[in-house]
């Protein structure tokens, strides 16, 4: 978008240099992609008038033209073709060097002889316009210097790239608001004198909005005696300067407006409106609008709601928000206008836009979002700036409909300071919002409970992309300059390391291949009746869309994959299998929701498993974790062999189940033998209590070791007898392992088992005698035979 500083100054004293404006532009987000200087390099081009226009021998791209530069006729050749003869054109007569520093000298072109060139505007840098000649306003006299034919003072225009979410910048006034808060010199928006005299706007015309979804607000205000024709200099000029070609009077003042507040809008000619008024409704299928380019558009059809402008009688004139028809288009013979100044739905605007591949300036503004609390103030200077030229404004507005709410946003401003790495007050964050539009006030509801330092903040209707609390953030960011926020360096104590749960299970992968297993990879989807077979009722989490039948089924454990994946090495006569797995498995939701998703650690051992391996690798795993009083405790478990399964505990935290598969689920996978079994959340595991990382003093004096064997019930888990002896030996104890299990009905009786540990016992000061091992070995016996019901074996 092209901004002339001059314009800028109509709504606040910006009166700082080139560069430095640039800069305070791009700090403001309003990226500058070029600066051009404008009434530089013109002083010596004049205004001329085309007298004849002949062909060249040979040459069907250039002609020769003679014009009149109030002397003498000048000749020279042009390859536009956009002019006529009595068209008014810039010429640059021989010696003069234009704003891009071409000199103009005397060519010769295909016989003819060229004494200057006529300009575009693109070539003396008052547009981008490259397509043809700059056509001058017919009453200019020939010879006049250009600036002074068109009023043009020395000026700077920034050609700013707007991004999407900055509406509000696609005015001359937003940019001056944004500019004037960052300079701290105050903005205003002048006022347009306005006559307002004869009957009532609604005696003239009617507006009538269906469809209020598309279009929530329709004003429209009536002209009469309008008289068409060339805009005022200052007018034409500035339009220039901004990449907007003038057309006439009346269609200026609409484009000016559209430019200077961002509300586009649109003059219809009241005469030629059938019924006196206008209708806003969807389109119909099918239903065709020709608009101003002179191109038939068939609407209605895409499944979306194009939304029209139709005639009182319901006959389309126009694409609302995109392009006005051709049947109501302003011409030289308009004596009153009907203003049409609405906001409408952005997306209703985007959808068709695109749909149609027709963009145009309304629409790239009504798409962003438009303010719709300045519609009414647009209408008005519309109606002021073509009454400059003799029109008479009808009092009153007609109207249907009204402006959305402002948006309502709570802004911490604890929130600010921690996201930008700022020590701001509340008072330098209101500081910040206030000049650009933002209502701001200390948050205070009755019965609510804010932050120290919140303020409540109502967005301005210009700002339709502010609708969150980190949109606030963004503003004073911008406003208190992002080159003044310090550089800090994160304060996270991990940068770019593991996280402790990351590291741990590392560790465990680590520990599990330390203890001779072998770490296997079973999928996540298995196939239904597979959690039936393993002995694990329950409900499954089905895919809705499966790739295959067989693997449809998230898993509940991780059993029924280790158990095939067990048998497929037994079937490629594979022995000594002690597998592990860290995967993830998938529990149904309690109500409607995601699966609850844990992280398991399971090892299956086959040929030498069972339920003493399982509790081996648990012991590995509780060491090499450091878990607090780890233990386990008797239990049933779905799959798992009913006398031979324990719960695994670290202190009071359950972290999972050690023990063997059972006999039936062994033989349903087609196995043969016992199968060990532990199984791990890796959740709870990190929650677990830890013994403390300090160091135990080792003794330098022997050691004494002495082995037990108790039989006791099948019912007794071995877990238990161990905490007894821990607790009965006392602090001479180092250590205490299981070494054998043995069952033999007639040596240890039915439903019994011997149970053999080992002990270890010794002191930090001395070497332990005779008789003070054989008191704490005797009170480990008792303590044993009391409380589980066992015998000494001998």
């Amino acid at each position: 978008m092209r901004i002339p500083l001059s314009w800028l100054r109509d709504f606040a004293p910006i009166e700082v240099p080139t560069d430095e404006l640039t800069s305070v532009l791009n700090e403001l987000g309003l990226i500058v992609d070029g600066v051009e200087r404008i009434g530089e390099g013109l002083g010596d081009v004049v205004v001329a008038r085309v007298t004849d226009i002949r062909p060249i021998s040979g040459a069907d791209r250039i002609r020769h033209v003679t014009v009149d530069a109030g002397g003498d006729p000048v000749e020279v050749v042009c390859g536009a073709w956009n002019f006529e003869v009595g068209d008014v054109v810039p010429l640059a007569p021989v010696g003069t060097v234009l704003p891009n520093g071409m000199e103009i000298a005397r060519r010769k072109m295909r016989g003819a002889v060229s004494n200057g060139m006529l300009c575009s505007p693109a070539e003396l840098h008052l547009a981008e316009d490259a397509g043809g000649l700059m056509l001058l306003p017919g009453d200019l006299a020939p010879g006049t210097p250009l600036p002074d034919a068109l009023g043009l003072e020395a000026d700077v225009v920034y050609e700013l790239d707007i991004t999407p979410n900055r509406p509000d910048a696609m005015s001359v006034a937003g940019v001056a608001r944004d500019v004037a808060a960052a300079l701290r010199v105050p903005f205003s928006i002048p006022e347009l004198p306005l006559d307002e005299e004869g009957p009532a706007a609604a005696t003239l015309a009617t507006v009538q909005v269906e469809d209020h979804d598309l279009c929530p607000l329709f004003v429209a205000r009536v002209m009469t005696d309008v008289k068409v024709g060339e805009s005022p200099k200052w007018m034409a000029g500035r339009l220039a300067l901004a990449g907007m070609r003038p057309i006439n009077s009346v269609v200026d003042a609409s484009n000016y407006v559209m430019l200077e507040l961002g509300q586009p809008n649109h003059p219809y000619d009241l005469d030629r409106l059938p019924g006196g008024g206008l209708r806003v409704r969807a389109a119909r299928p099918g239903e065709k609008v020709r608009t101003l380019d002179g191109v038939e558009r068939s609407v209605g059809h895409g499944g979306g709601r194009d939304c029209l402008i139709c005639d009182a009688e319901d006959t389309p004139v126009g694409l609302a928000g995109i392009m006005g028809g051709e049947s109501s288009e302003i011409g030289p013979g308009t004596t009153r206008v009907l203003l049409e100044v609405a906001y409408f739905t952005p997306m209703a605007v985007a959808r068709t836009s695109k749909r149609l591949g027709l963009r145009s300036e309304a629409s790239a503004r009504f798409e962003r979002g438009c303010d719709p609390d300045v519609v009414e103030l647009a209408a008005a200077r519309v109606c002021a700036l073509v009454a400059g030229s003799g029109a008479r404004v009808v009092p009153g507005v007609v109207a249907d409909g009204s402006p959305p709410p402002r948006a309502r946003i709570s802004l911490r401003t604890e929130r600010v300071n921690k996201l930008l790495g700022v020590r701001l007050s509340p008072e330098a964050v209101t500081g910040y919002l206030e000049p650009i539009g933002f209502a701001v006030e200390a948050a205070g509801r009755p019965g609510a409970s804010d932050a120290p330092g919140t303020l409540e903040v109502r967005v301005p209707g210009w700002r339709p992309d502010v609708t969150a609390e980190i949109d606030l953030v963004e503003e004073v960011a911008r406003h208190h300059g992002y080159s003044k926020i310090e550089r800090t360096v994160p304060t996270t104590s991990q940068v770019g390391a593991l996280t402790a749960f990351q590291r741990e299970r590392r560790l465990l992968r680590d520990v599990m291949v330390g203890a001779g297993l072998v770490e296997v990879w079973t999928p996540s989807l298995i196939g239904p009746g597979d959690h039936e077979l393993a002995g694990l009722p329950g409900t499954d989490v089905e895919l809705a869309n499966p790739m295959s039948r067989e693997e449809s089924v998230l898993r509940r454990s991780m059993l029924p994959g280790l158990l095939r994946a067990l048998r497929f090495n037994v079937g490629h006569r594979n022995r000594g299998l002690r597998f592990f797995e860290v995967g993830r498995v998938f529990a149904a939701p309690a109500v409607a929701g995601v699966p609850d998703e844990r992280e398991r650690l399971s090892v299956a051992v086959l040929d030498d498993g069972d339920a003493t391996s399982a509790v081996r690798f648990w012991k590995t795993v509780a060491e090499a974790l450091r878990l607090a009083d780890p233990g386990l405790e008797a239990s049933e478990w779905p799959g798992l062999h009913p006398t031979r399964t324990a719960r695994a505990r670290a202190g009071a935290v359950e972290v999972g189940t050690v023990g063997e598969v059972d006999p039936a689920v062994v033989s349903a996978f087609d196995l043969d033998g016992r199968v060990g079994w532990m199984e791990l959340d890796l959740d709870a595991l990190a929650e677990a209590p830890r013994r403390s990382t300090s160091v135990v003093p080792v003794t330098v004096y022997p050691t004494s070791d002495i082995d037990l064997a108790f039989v006791v019930p099948d019912s007794v888990p071995a877990a238990a007898v161990e905490a007894t002896l821990r607790g009965a030996a006392g602090p001479l104890l180092e250590s205490v392992r299981l070494f054998d299990v043995y069952r033999d009905p007639a040596l240890v009786g039915e439903g019994r088992r011997s149970l053999a540990f080992r002990l270890r016992f010794g002191a930090l000061d001395r070497t332990l005698t005779d008789p003070e091992v054989a008191e704490v070995r005797a009170r480990c016996v008792a303590a044993v035979e009391s409380t589980h019901g066992a015998s000494l074996r001998g």
